[in-house]
């Protein structure tokens, strides 16, 4: 019989019959609570279950059910139990779609005609629990497409067929566990008994290959661990996320609405959210202003042949909504602000001498996305981006993506993120301009990160049409991330728009354009701030900073003239000067996340003070209205300094 040579990464080698299972190698070459550990092995870059026979030498590299690979392989398995239970729970009732491990859990999407509720929960994890423990062994089988498709057809499972009808291969790999068969690249845990520790989360509805037009189905998401400690955490997480929403909190703090009659994806701003805004987008316009950028506003639509010249039509028409004829000619609103700062570099000519040129823009765009896609205020259909544009001479560039990266990590730091991911993308298959441009941008943002001694990763593939980028994920109170930041640089669109400028020369050359933005969009970035703070702002970018409450009404001309005083002097202040208990009304702002509550009594209007309680429930000593202006001012100061 024909022997192979087998090693465990970083340990020993040893020979074994072709045809030894993973399972049976590890069981030599590796120790007791290794193999214990272990849900599956890549084998040169490939995953292999335990359960594979071995036929040719190669390396094993245990995956641990510890590791965020080993975690994705327990969900999807998990995912394919919860498939099974629900089958056996309701048979032909339901059909079975896809079941993939996503961030942080799992789902399974179901055909039934009556959609599946949180009340059945219970039901379906009782099965799971069940199936778990009878140890049902995951078998792989590869089979020809047609047989493959011969089978589904005889299980009646259309959606599994409709997958196989689009597949490109001759032969297609399933997974059987008890009496369920699914098609599935695998790899899975070896046998049931791994899946212990599980939850059942929601439901939603969601549209066969997300396409409107087809069949609603029912979405359960669930999650798994390797023990009960982590998944208790998550679950902790969970609910802390849910106190911090910022659907839930918007409404509560009447900072935006989202209606119906309006459209889905667009964003009406509330007093309170539009106050917010501006403070946020007051102090962008000053950092800007103070690091040499110039203010430039443009039309939210543009004749179609602009987006033509672009390339947008041709790269990023499924993102755009559909042209509009106006005079015969054709427009279409605008799903980026580049092309407009174009058209202001083009307006006059240019000599080497004024570069760079930095312009900006809260430049607001329109974008198509999907209904079941949309989010809040983390997925819209109109927002605002924090927009500018760049234009260099190649000596200036790499100076100026420093530049750009000081101040992106400055104004993060502001608003309270220093924890992030940063991501350099690579140029993705479909691209405009050459090579040699390309390489030249990805090199150049390389050396920046490289010389500001910043780690990252690399995004192959993930670079936008015209140019590479890094990307900047911030991560919030409970450690999410959120893509927010990007810097892309173009040789692309100068070339496409013939932008030109007078060099030392005297002859023309071409710009380089830079594109960026901090916050990204800027109604997603608010989105994040809200769940970040939970609502509860830093004083300076609080839409209410103080709200003056009198005892009883006989305080109330004393309240109304310090609220006049403190208003007059900057202070975003409002008073609540009802005939209710101050405990109601200090409640009532605490839920509004008040930062400071000014109580006003009969001994605060003799001696021409205010009591100052703040929102976490501390009692500040009794001081003066001007006092208090001084205090609001040095606390802004700290809040912008420190953060």
């Amino acid at each position: 019989m024909a022997t192979i040579e087998v090693s465990l990464q970083g340990g020993k080698t040893k020979s074994f019959p072709s045809g030894t299972t993973v399972a049976a190698m590890l069981t030599d070459l590796a120790s007791g609570k290794q193999r214990k550990q272990t849900v599956a092995v890549k084998a040169n870059g490939t995953l292999l279950d335990l359960s594979t026979p071995v036929h040719s030498d190669l390396t094993l590299e245990p995956i641990s059910i510890h590791t965020a690979e080993g975690l994705d392989i327990l969900r999807h398995s998990t995912a394919h139990i919860m498939a099974l239970a629900v089958k056996e729970l309701f048979g032909n009732q339901v059909k079975v779609a896809i079941g993939p491990a996503i961030e942080d859990g799992f789902y399974y999407d179901f055909d039934r005609e009556k959609p599946f509720s949180p009340d059945e929960f219970e039901l379906i994890e009782n099965k799971m629990t069940e199936l778990a423990e009878a140890r049902l062994p995951f078998v792989r089988q590869e089979m020809p497409k047609a047989g493959a498709l011969d089978f589904f057809k005889q299980l009646d499972e259309p959606y599994k067929i409709e997958m196989l009808n689009e597949m490109d291969a001759e032969t297609v790999s399933l997974y059987t566990h008890g009496q369920f068969v699914d098609l599935c690249r695998g790899p899975h845990v070896p046998d049931s008994s791994w899946i212990k520790t599980f939850k059942l989360l929601r439901v939603a509805g969601s549209y066969w290959r997300g396409d409107e037009k087809r069949q609603m189905l029912t979405r359960i998401y669930g999650t798994a661990f390797s023990d009960k400690k982590e998944l208790q955490q998550y679950l902790t997480r969970l609910e802390e996320a849910r106190k911090r929403d910022h659907r839930r909190l918007g409404k509560q703090l009447g900072l935006f609405t989202i209606q119906d009659q309006i459209g889905p994806g667009l964003i009406l701003w509330q007093p309170r959210g539009a106050l917010l805004r501006k403070l946020i987008e007051d102090y962008w316009k000053d950092e800007h202003y103070r690091n040499g950028y110039q203010l430039l506003y443009t039309p939210h639509i543009a004749r179609q042949d602009l987006w033509k010249t672009s390339g947008h039509l041709d790269f990023y028409s499924e993102n755009m909504y559909a042209a509009m004829e106006i005079d015969e000619v054709m427009y279409q609103l605008k799903p980026m602000n580049c092309p407009f700062h174009i058209g202001v570099y083009k307006a006059e000519p240019h000599s080497y001498r004024e570069f760079p040129i930095r312009w900006c823009e809260l430049g607001t765009v329109y974008r198509y996305e999907r209904t079941g896609a949309l989010h809040g205020l983390m997925r819209v259909r109109g927002f605002t981006q924090d927009d500018a544009h760049i234009f260099c001479r190649p000596d200036q560039l790499e100076e100026e993506i420093f530049n750009i990266i000081d101040l992106n990590l400055h104004i993060l730091k502001t608003f309270g993120f220093e924890d992030y991911d940063i991501y350099l993308s690579t140029r993705p298959e479909k691209y405009v301009g050459s090579e040699a441009h390309w390489d030249l941008s990805t090199q150049a943002l390389k050396q920046a990160l490289e010389k500001k001694d910043l780690n990252y990763e690399l995004d192959p593939g993930e670079g936008v049409f015209y140019g590479p980028k890094i990307d900047i994920k911030i991560k919030d109170q409970l450690g999410r991330s959120w893509q927010c930041s990007t810097i892309q640089v173009d040789f692309n669109l100068p070339e496409r728009f013939q932008m030109t400028y007078t060099g030392q020369d005297g002859n023309d050359h071409q710009p380089i354009m830079i594109h960026r933005a901090l916050m990204g969009s800027l109604e997603r970035f608010i989105g994040v701030l809200i769940e970040h703070y939970a609502g509860a702002f830093p004083l300076w970018m609080a839409p209410e900073q103080a709200r003056i409450l009198n005892i009883t009404d006989e305080q109330s001309a004393y309240c109304e003239q310090v609220f006049a005083q403190l208003r007059s002097r900057g202070i975003r202040i409002d008073k609540d000067l009802r005939n209710e208990k101050l405990n109601y009304k200090i409640r009532e702002a605490q839920l509004m996340k008040v930062p400071y509550m000014l109580i006003v009594g009969e001994r605060e209007k003799n001696e021409g003070t205010i009591t100052v309680r703040h929102r976490s429930g501390q009692n500040l000593p009794a001081m003066t209205p001007e006092d208090f202006i001084d205090l609001v001012a040095e606390e802004c100061k700290f809040n912008k300094n420190t953060n």
